[in-house]
């Protein structure tokens, strides 16, 4: 049985272009595959930590020597990267900042991409098999052609970032104009086709 792991981003909440579009991918995806398990990690509600000196001690030292600080910050990656490594599909609702990613976002990548964890020590991602779909909230429209499409940071870092750990099979879906104010009905509108079609794949499809 097939799961999925959602990743939910925006401090917008229920104003969120990026949060209606990931639950309309959900329920798209609950519908496709009756029965599979949905996890939510919410970066909003449970932010993780950025990168310090005890998660360091903890990620590059062995267990039976960690302190108990390091201990403590370990154990927060481990379990973000447990809950990676049980999902078959993941899906990230994201708004741009900035032209890349909302840094409680980025805190969550350094989160799970640990040597030896999820990329081995000669660089070869080991959390293969899985597909990712990215829904990225932009003000502007940086799609393929604009005059600004070079300046999206965030595309590339995330389809970069995931495929360092093994994640190779990534689609983006760009909600463009999704601009602070409007209340996302008018993206579901506009993109709620593409979102529907990215969570329906089946099984065989996304291994």
């Amino acid at each position: 049985m097939p799961s999925l792991l959602a990743i939910e981003v925006s401090p917008r909440h229920e104003f969120s272009a990026s949060r209606k579009l990931t639950a309309l991918f959900i329920d798209q995806w609950k519908a496709a595959h009756p029965g599979a398990a949905v996890v939510t990690r919410d970066l909003t509600k449970t932010p993780p930590p950025f990168v310090d000196l005890a998660w360091i001690g903890g990620a590059y030292t062995p267990r039976e020597q960690h302190s108990p600080e390091s201990a403590a910050a370990i154990k927060i990656s481990d379990d973000l990267v447990g809950e990676i490594k049980a999902a078959d599909h993941i899906v990230i609702g994201t708004p741009m900042f900035n032209f890349s990613i909302p840094a409680v976002l980025k805190a969550y990548v350094d989160q799970i991409v640990r040597v030896g964890v999820t990329v081995s020590s000669n660089n070869v991602g080991l959390l293969t098999g899985k597909r990712a779909t990215i829904i990225l909230a932009t003000g502007g429209d940086f799609r393929p052609g604009s005059p600004v499409e070079k300046y999206n940071q965030a595309s590339g870092y995330l389809r970069q970032v995931l495929a360092w750990i093994g994640i190779k099979d990534v689609e983006i879906i760009l909600a463009e104009r999704a601009r602070a104010g409007v209340t996302g009905e008018r993206a579901v509108e506009q993109i709620g086709a593409a979102v529907r079609l990215a969570a329906a794949v089946a099984p065989a499809e996304a291994a």
